[in-house]
């Protein structure tokens, strides 16, 4: 059972062996990039059709979308923020419709019920549950609502739900028109497949105007439909005296750019301003009196009357309890009543008499509660009260405690710093502490190929698992090999693919080794080192690389079968007379037949015979004639196989005639000589046709070939329509219409007499149905009447009905029901 074991071991280890060799030296890894390359440009091409069409092949709007559209190929190239982790084609996603970046459903989702914890949360707003907040985008920042949440995998058109996996297709496409809104909106859609990233700019071409409308309507682009004439713009104005001289342009005009002199409102200043902003204001009051001629207006400059005088009419005093009619050069007096104002405390009134000014602060002693509401003390009511207990509480971050003195249960958020490790490995989160996961990193690291003229930057932490970045750059590496030069590779990790360029050393027979070089091939090491046991390690390597010889010289050599029937290339290391497995093919004695000996070789009777005549070798014809007989003769050539024309057949066929009723005997060379006409009167047994005409009557040909003629000359009886008169005529003019038989006068004067008997016939009908119907009437109405008199009597009549006659229903029913029970 060791010796198994240890067997299976080194089997496995031989096999994880061949594996690494085959994936570090595989020359086929760029073959597949290129078949990559190859069908990610056809599925762009495909993607792109419908809107190339409408641009006459312009795609040069298109490179922010083919952008997204080669990361969403390249293995690694999409990276959800919020795990770190690559986008594959078969991961339901969630695209952001700002940034249109991609992150997983799975992730998007937690992210957002994170974040709406986070906003929402009861510790740190008291309207929890009252508010819809919004989360944002991991990358943007973009707002979206609760009730936005994405709960279902989509396509990036939004179409299709759970898009399934096409190789030919974008992935996480559906494969349809986009068909999604222009932005700006346009009345356009989206012409392109179902892609990712932005739409591209509308490709439409529609006719329109310059911003000034002087110009004619031209086409042009949808995306750019807005265009200038560059020549003045010619409106009028805000000022309505001058117009705008800026060249063509979209929007409002700008100001007036020109100075004028301008009064202001109360038109007591001049001055030079702006002719955008004619009307200004001076800073001198109005001073313009009142309606009351006691005072003036202390408005600044402005316009319009100045209004009544603010001190006339009725006037409350500082307290507003009492109004007063007083002049307006006489102060209104206090009313000498409490003036109880509502204090700034809110709960406690002013108790001095009516004055004029604030009132002064609350001095009201009161029990007052601290803001955590743990302590109570009798103190003035407008001074706050706060005690020295510090909160216990865990702040939102739900690590830390407030600490805050006298703390009314909303404590303010953690101000310490997180300070946990992120995602990246690399860097710490500097945000304040918080609860759930840390914001992705926002660090980003370069990535180099090889040689390090190539650089993608990727998000921190992903330098670890993406692929380098591919090198459009030639290895400069030196060959190992005894080619003078390396064949032409990009740059690249590891060591550099076998030399796959032609060995070109002289083999023995002359010939250029064309096999691919060998001087570096690898070669399984078997039999080296034996182990003793399972616990030894193999101290070898499975496979060692060496130089090979070259292999035998596989150069094309014409050479001709034994058979001289082709000539064939051969290798030259196997150049040699052969048999090419055909038939001989050479004609026999007998003129008809060919050798059918595989290719052979051929002794030539003498130099000058032919070199297709058959040999001593070649095979004796013993078939027999198989030559074609005449047309029509069934029989076989009686002699064997033989040079020239056969003899003529004289055996005896039986056939039948025409019409199939008779035998006939004829000598087959008679038969297989003649000409139609002759055939027909041989195979004829010169009887009448028994076939039957179309009209009904038998043909009166002698036994023919083919259909019989169609004109009856038989005699037959034509009738006219009422079949009074009649007449014999030929079958075949019957037939073909040309003959037919008309009523006379005497005809139609019977057909009119048998017309007038019926409709009087009829008319009898109908009267005595009615003579009937009127008897029934008369009875029914008789019985009618007799009846009405029986019923008038039975009224007048009344017989009182005895105790029996009332209850003898009731008694018998239910004897006659024990009766039937019981029978």
């Amino acid at each position: 059972s060791s010796q198994r074991k240890f067997d299976e071991i080194k089997k496995a280890n031989q096999a994880a062996a061949k594996k690494l060799v085959e994936e570090q030296f595989s020359s086929s890894s760029e073959d597949d990039d290129e078949d990559a390359e190859v069908k990610q440009g056809k599925i762009l091409a495909k993607t792109f059709t419908i809107y190339t069409s409408q641009t006459d092949g312009d795609a040069s709007e298109l490179e922010r979308t083919r952008q997204y559209m080669n990361e969403a190929f390249q293995s690694g190239a999409m990276t959800c923020l919020i795990c770190i982790a690559s986008v594959k084609r078969n991961q339901a996603v969630w695209s952001c419709c700002g940034c249109f970046c991609i992150f997983h459903l799975v992730c998007i989702q937690k992210w957002a019920k994170d974040s709406l914890f986070l906003v929402s949360s009861p510790l740190t707003d008291d309207d929890f549950g009252k508010k819809d907040y919004p989360w944002p985008c991991p990358k943007c920042r973009f707002e979206y609502k609760r009730s936005e949440t994405p709960n279902r995998y989509y396509c990036y058109c939004g179409k299709v739900e759970n898009p399934t996996l096409d190789p030919w297709l974008v992935p996480h496409s559906c494969g349809q028109i986009c068909e999604r809104e222009f932005k700006p909106p346009c009345g356009h859609k989206c012409l392109l497949l179902c892609h990712p990233g932005p739409c591209p700019p509308c490709p439409k071409m529609v006719t329109t105007t310059c911003h000034c409308k002087k110009a004619k309507p031209v086409p042009r682009r949808c995306s750019a439909k807005e265009w200038s004439c560059h020549l003045p713009c010619g409106r009028m104005l805000l000022c309505g005296q001058h117009t705008c001289e800026n060249p063509c342009h979209s929007g409002n005009c700008q100001p007036c750019p020109r100075v004028s002199k301008q009064r202001c409102i109360c038109g007591r200043q001049t001055a030079e301003r702006l002719c955008a902003s004619p009307q200004w204001q001076c800073d001198q009051m109005c001073g313009k009196a009142l309606p009351c001629g006691n005072h003036t207006c202390e408005r600044v400059c402005h316009a319009g009357p100045c209004g009544d005088c603010p001190r006339s009419g009725k006037r409350s005093c500082p307290c507003e309890k009492s109004k007063f009619m007083l002049p307006c050069t006489e102060d209104v007096p206090t009313c000498g009543d409490s003036c109880d104002k509502v204090l700034e405390c809110g709960i406690h009134k002013c108790s001095q008499r009516c004055h004029r000014g604030p009132c002064e602060i609350c001095r009201q002693e009161v029990e007052k509660q601290c803001r955590c509401g743990k302590h109570t003390k009798r103190m003035p009511c407008h001074k706050p009260y706060l005690c020295e207990t510090k909160c216990t509480k865990i702040r939102d971050c739900q690590k830390h405690q407030c600490r805050r003195k006298c703390c009314s249960g909303n404590c303010p958020p953690c101000d310490q710093v997180c300070g946990r490790t992120l995602g990246c490995r690399n860097h710490k989160c500097p945000s304040g502490c918080h609860r759930g996961s840390c914001n992705p990193c926002p660090e980003t690291v370069d990535v180099k190929c090889n040689c390090g003229k190539t650089v993608i930057k990727v998000p921190c932490g992903r330098e670890r698992t993406i692929k380098p970045p591919k090198c459009k750059q030639l290895c400069s590496r030196l060959p190992t090999c005894h080619h003078l030069t390396r064949e032409k590779h990009y740059c690249h990790f590891g060591r550099c693919p076998p030399c796959r360029q032609s060995c070109q050393k002289a083999l023995p027979c002359g010939h250029l080794c064309p096999v691919s070089c060998h001087d570096e091939a690898l070669v399984k090491q078997t039999g080296v080192h034996q182990s003793a046991g399972p616990w030894e390690q193999p101290s070898e390597p499975a496979f060692i690389q060496t130089a090979l010889p070259c292999p035998p010289c596989e150069v094309p050599v014409q050479v001709e079968c034994l058979g001289q029937h082709e000539v064939s290339p051969l290798p030259c290391h196997s150049a040699g007379p052969y048999s090419c497995k055909r038939f001989c093919g050479r004609l026999l004695d007998c003129q008809n037949h060919t050798c059918m000996k595989e290719c052979h070789c051929v002794t030539k009777i003498n130099s000058s015979a032919d070199g297709k005549k058959v040999g001593p070798e070649c095979l004796q014809c013993e078939e027999e004639c198989t030559k074609p007989r005449p047309s029509g003769c069934p029989h076989r050539c009686v002699l064997p196989c033989h040079p020239g024309d056969c003899p003529p057949c004289l055996q005896m066929l039986k056939i039948k005639c025409h019409c199939k009723l008779s035998v006939l005997y004829i000598e087959c060379l008679k038969l297989t000589c003649a000409d139609l006409k002759a055939k027909d009167l041989l195979t004829s047994c010169k009887n009448q046709c028994p076939k039957e005409l179309p009209c009904g009557h038998r043909c009166k040909e002698i036994c023919h070939s083919g259909c019989c003629p169609l004109n009856c000359s038989q005699k037959v009886k034509l009738r006219c329509p009422c079949k009074r008169l009649k007449k014999e005529i030929q079958c075949s003019k019957i037939q073909e219409g040309r003959v037919s038989l008309e009523c006379d006068a005497l005809c139609k004067e019977m057909k009119r007499k048998a017309s007038e008997i019926k409709e009087a016939e009829a008319k009898a009908a109908i009267e005595e149905e009615k003579r009937r119907q009127q008897a029934e009437l008369e009875a029914f109405e008789n019985r009618l009447k007799g009846r009405r008199k029986n019923k008038r009597r039975r009224d007048e009549v009344e017989i009182e009905q005895s105790l029996w006659q009332k209850y003898k229903n009731l008694i018998m029913l239910p004897m006659f029901g024990v009766a039937v029970v019981m029978v």
